[in-house]
């Protein structure tokens, strides 16, 4: 036996390990996690609860880095641009990864090739919240309301092309009424635009809403689904109300730069859909209405490029444009 057959495969062993010692022992520093709206909103939320659960199971502190600005533009390329390593990840989103693409004319990521999916973590419906000031309680009486003073409600949203925005349009559209539109940088500042009176509604993520609804300090007169929401059994579906075939849902999950080794992407998806799998965080998401997923890393890429096709016929179906 040469000394080069001898050699060779023991290098070619050696750098295997090299490689695969990283994925192993990840993670082996902190993990950034980032979030394209302010602290407060559902997105920030629901990312404070996974990383919590990470953070234990991990053993590595889960810093949840909040980066706000164009509906999680801003968030999606520095996540685009990180190292791909595993220590910086995302909280995707129905609008970073379903809904900007055909909204922004121009857009620094593609929402596709930049990123390498782990797991759709939830979705779930949003909820049509009335400042309980407003004469209406019920979507008929909403749109009446409208139709008796064409320009003069206005509801808010977390931005322009945003789910609550383009949900809101999609009212409009349909009810044939003239409202106008709010946009706010994040869901907690245009929840407190409703909460305070400045706007009338808003079309909001029910984790975010819960809260109000149960104290009172929102109506909801019903949810933007094709089903009644298990967290609000009582609560019809806009369709239901009046509004036949009206169907919206958000969703979020985790994505880590194009190129992050899949040993890395299968470890994060496999701790994810762990925490997922917890009854005491699944009764927790359920209470407020969002409905745990865990999918892999293939159903979930699967599922933005299907997103994409629906939400870029929203879009322009609303005639929404971003500059």
């Amino acid at each position: 036996m040469s000394y080069a057959s001898i050699v060779r495969p023991a290098i070619l062993l050696s750098l295997a390990h090299a490689v695969a010692a990283p994925a192993a022992d990840f993670p082996t520093k902190p993990i950034r996690m980032l979030v394209g709206f302010p602290a407060g909103g559902s997105t920030d939320v629901l990312a404070r609860q996974i990383g919590q659960q990470l953070t234990q199971s991990m053993k590595q502190q889960i810093v949840i880095d909040n980066r706000p600005g164009a509906t999680g533009n801003v968030a999606s390329e520095m996540t685009a641009k990180a190292n791909p390593d595993g220590y910086t990840v995302m909280m995707a989103t129905v609008a970073s990864h379903g809904i900007n693409p055909s909204l922004y004319r121009k857009i620094p990521y593609d929402a596709i090739r930049d990123f390498s999916p782990v797991t759709l973590v939830a979705s779930y419906p949003l909820v049509l919240a009335v400042n309980p000031d407003v004469p209406a309680k019920s979507v008929r009486e909403l749109i009446d309301l409208a139709k008796a003073k064409p320009g003069e409600l206005r509801f808010a949203s977390s931005g322009s092309g945003s789910p609550g925005h383009l949900s809101g349009e999609l009212f409009k559209l349909m009810a044939k009424v003239d409202v106008a539109h709010v946009p706010y940088k994040g869901g907690a500042p245009a929840n407190i635009a409703v909460l305070s009176g400045e706007c009338q509604f808003t079309f909001a993520t029910l984790p975010a809403m819960m809260p109000f609804i149960k104290a009172g300090r929102l109506v909801a007169p019903a949810v933007t689904t094709a089903k009644r929401s298990p967290a609000l059994p009582n609560v019809p579906t806009i369709a239901e109300a009046g509004l036949a075939g009206y169907d919206v849902s958000s969703w979020a999950g985790v994505v880590a730069p194009a190129g992050t080794p899949k040993p890395v992407i299968n470890k994060l998806h496999t701790e994810v859909v762990a925490v997922l799998r917890n009854p005491t965080i699944r009764e927790r998401l359920a209470a407020e209405g969002a409905e745990p997923v865990g999918n892999s890393p293939a159903e979930f890429s699967a599922f933005i490029a299907a997103e994409l096709t629906k939400w870029a016929g929203a879009v322009k179906q609303a005639g929404a444009q971003v500059d």
